[in-house]
């Protein structure tokens, strides 16, 4: 695992250096940079898995950098002293938050997140950031229709009409988006909001037809949880 640091108290900085390779093991990669500037010529030099960011970097507000940091591939994770300032990370789609002072075991617990191993339900995400001409666009969650797998990318679908690509894959879009998002089938991710029922095809196959007339192929393995889910 590739992980990026940005924290500008060196103590604790290098505490989460040396937590973060004792709980991940000789594998993994671990930078720490204690300005924005730096940070940003580390993320651009080199690709990247997690960045645990702080977000008051010696007067310079993180919150900068992780709305770029939300529409880029790689998971954050905040830790940061202002808790108060959760429910706006989260609503930009952080992996999660972790307050100081921090204890050994709650950044195992983010670590584990990032890796696939721990997740929870009913995530406060309320906006998905995508790279527009003119740098990182907030997409509101609600308006999305469903997101189709494009390679490590996913393509999202927005009531509107409009396409969107976001740098994250279906997998780790996945570990952020609220519990109305479902997978349906390997390659797609359902917003049931937007759901009309479930149809049933020749040959025992399955679709979801959509409040737009849209129909999406459901894997058989999924179809049980979806009538459940769709009542």
């Amino acid at each position: 695992m590739r992980i990026l640091i940005v924290e500008d108290e060196p103590l604790v900085r290098e505490r989460l250096q040396r937590l973060c390779r004792e709980l991940l093991g000789p594998a993994a990669h671990v930078t720490a940079e204690g300005t924005l500037a730096d940070a940003d010529e580390t993320l651009r030099a080199r690709p990247l898995d997690v960045l645990l960011l702080d977000l008051n970097l010696d007067g310079e507000d993180g919150f900068s950098l992780l709305r770029t940091a939300v529409a880029s591939a790689f998971h954050t994770i905040v830790v940061s002293a202002h808790a108060e300032r959760a429910v706006q990370a989260f609503a930009l789609g952080v992996l999660d938050f972790v307050p100081k002072p921090f204890t050994r075991e709650r950044l195992a617990q983010a670590l584990a997140r990032a890796q696939g191993v721990a997740g929870d339900e009913g995530r406060a995400m309320r906006f998905l950031g995508v790279w527009r001409t003119r740098g990182v666009g907030l997409v509101p969650v609600d308006e999305v229709c469903w997101i189709r797998a494009d390679g490590d990318y996913s393509q999202l679908r927005l009531a509107s009409g409009r396409y969107e690509l976001h740098d994250k894959s279906l997998d780790r879009l996945s570990a952020l988006l609220p519990v109305a998002f479902v997978r349906c089938h390997r390659s797609y991710l359902v917003n049931l909001a937007h759901v009309d029922r479930l149809v049933r095809e020749r040959g025992s196959r399955y679709a979801l037809a959509l409040k737009d007339g849209t129909q999406l192929p459901v894997g058989r393995s999924r179809v049980g949880a979806l009538r459940e889910r769709l009542g």
